[in-house]
């Protein structure tokens, strides 16, 4: 386009100026410069009607080609124009398309398209390499999964039973048959006699044994029988005497008259000893016991040392 408006400058007597001036400006200034050539053509066409009838005759001919070849001009200008704004509008287009094309992320991989990656393998590798990592991408998440997912197992270990080895000088058991001859010996502690069972109070459920000879009763452990069960009524030391004569074989209770707390026999308050005989009442405080003899007329200790005499 700028050529030809060189061609249509020069054709209206600009010179060099006038088209380097059109070269380099703008569209704008093209536009007003076409449109001034075409008012100064304008003007030599009117100062050429007005002159004479010898002079339109012979310039007639010329000015119609000079007129001809300026609308020629215009026409391919017009063209020109166009055609460059379009084709800079679909550059503008086409850069706004590659603009929001490059700001936008690339897409993600689809799961087929890494499916066709993993089997294709990358380049430059050999299908020795491809199998191998192929067989290595199967196997290692079946491992993982094995060694994450599997709850940890505890084993229970059962110690052998081994039979204990006999003690070295232990004798075995032996075998008694008939009648074996019973050895007696001395008495290592004082014979049991007898026993008073608690049935009331606190303690109740326990027993006492009695020995041979006298007996005192009392709450404190230092006592032959020691009623220790909590009943703090009963006096620490001599409440009261059992007593065991082997000589007759027979028991007696003696209370001790000289404490604060009064002991009963079934229900009566002795003053002075009492023969005792097989389940009577003693109430010592809180306390009530049942005497239960061992030792009486039907056996004594003391036969079995006149037997082994």
């Amino acid at each position: 386009m700028n050529g030809i408006l060189k061609n249509v400058i020069r054709l209206f007597g600009g010179g060099d100026d006038s088209a380097a001036m059109a070269s380099g400006a703008g569209s704008q200034e093209v536009k007003y410069l076409t449109h001034e050539k075409i008012g100064k053509e304008k003007k030599l066409a009117e100062e050429q009607r007005s002159m004479g009838d010898d002079q339109q005759g012979s310039d007639g001919p010329k000015s119609a080609r000079f007129l001809g070849s300026l609308k020629d001009a215009l026409a391919a200008a017009g063209r020109d124009e166009t055609s460059g704004s379009s084709s800079s509008e679909s550059g503008a287009k086409a850069q706004v398309a590659s603009g929001s094309s490059e700001s936008l992320p690339p897409p993600p991989p689809s799961p087929s398209d890494k499916a066709a990656g993993k089997s294709s393998g990358a380049p430059g590798k050999s299908a020795a390499e491809a199998a191998r990592e192929a067989r290595a991408e199967t196997t290692a998440p079946d491992e993982k999964a094995v060694d994450t997912m599997s709850p940890p197992t505890t084993r229970v270990v059962k110690p052998e039973k081994v039979a204990p080895a006999p003690a070295e000088g232990s004798a075995r058991t032996q075998l008694v048959r008939g009648k074996q001859a019973v050895e007696r010996g001395a008495f290592q502690s004082d014979p049991v006699v007898g026993w008073l069972v608690i049935v009331g109070g606190p303690g109740i459920g326990a027993y006492r044994p009695i020995f041979e000879g006298n007996n005192a009763i009392g709450r404190s452990s230092s006592q032959r029988i020691a009623l220790d069960f909590g009943d703090e009524s009963i006096s620490s030391e001599e409440q009261a005497y059992i007593r065991y004569d082997s000589s007759d074989r027979s028991f007696l209770f003696v209370p001790n008259l000289a404490k604060t707390n009064v002991v009963s026999l079934n229900n009566k308050r002795p003053t002075g000893a009492v023969e005792l005989v097989a389940m009577d009442v003693i109430t010592m405080g809180r306390t009530q016991l049942v005497f239960v003899p061992f030792c009486g007329q039907e056996f004594d200790w003391a036969e079995l040392a006149d037997s082994k005499s």
